[in-house]
């Protein structure tokens, strides 16, 4: 199992929100680069990039952040925030990011992502955020009347290489993840799942480990690395099965 450390940007720097707000925003690293660097140097495999003020302006904004990612670090980049058309999916792709996590077209237009899933195999992700079990968009600011569940579904025979579900709830909160609706969700599917929100201990890394069988292929984490909660190389290790915790 993956782990995929989480670094979101606003406004250029690293920061961390409580159950999606914008106003709610804590710094933790004016330089994102170095962020991946030290996240790299920790063992991660994978580094997962959001752009927070992309995903509620529709397109990308803190695209120098992102291409300074890039430039600094090996590992592949999973980024996800105000990609909303093919320019913008092909253009990324092009730039080095190994995969582009689309939600809001997801449910916008899911056409795209299917045609997307075709012409970049492997590359394309669902992000599906729940609130309630709805699903949220434009940045969680909108809540759908389409659960989150079938939301994914949507897209199981889509080519869709994961679906990063997060529970808009738990993230931020470190009130630890929703390891129910998580391991639900993953035996409904094919697809493999990747789990966000409410991580705060390796103990909830090691829980969620244990729905591996169930279809979850990866953990991002996020608050709980930067405020010192969890030990970016144990988690490292607790999820691929080669630490205790």
């Amino acid at each position: 199992m993956i782990l995929y450390p989480a670094i979101d940007l606003k406004g250029g720097h690293c920061v961390r929100l409580l159950r999606g707000e914008m106003t709610d925003a804590t710094v933790y690293n004016d330089d994102p680069a170095a962020q991946a660097r030290a996240f790299a140097a920790a063992g991660c495999q994978w580094v997962h990039v959001v752009d927070l003020d992309g995903a509620f302006a529709g397109r990308s904004v803190n695209g120098d952040a992102v291409r300074a990612i890039l430039g600094a670090v090996s590992q592949p980049v999973q980024l996800g925030g105000g990609i909303r058309d093919r320019a913008a999916i092909d253009g990324w792709l092009e730039a080095g990011v190994a995969r582009v996590v689309l939600g809001t077209v997801a449910l916008r237009d899911p056409d795209l992502v299917i045609a997307a899933c075709r012409a970049h195999p492997g590359r394309i992700a669902v992000g599906v955020d729940s609130r309630g079990g709805k699903a949220a968009v434009e940045g969680w600011a909108e809540t759908a009347e389409i659960t989150a569940e079938d939301l994914a579904l949507k897209f199981e025979d889509a080519g869709v290489a994961a679906i990063v579900f997060t529970d808009i709830d738990r993230d931020g909160a470190l009130q630890g993840p929703n390891l129910a609706v998580t391991g639900a969700l993953a035996r409904r599917l094919s697809t493999p799942v990747i789990a966000s929100g409410g991580v705060s201990s390796l103990e909830d890394l090691a829980a969620i480990k244990t729905l591996e069988a169930d279809g979850v292929a990866g953990a991002i984490v996020g608050r709980a690395l930067y405020d010192g909660r969890v030990e970016t190389a144990a988690a490292v290790r607790v999820l691929e099965g080669v630490g205790v915790c």
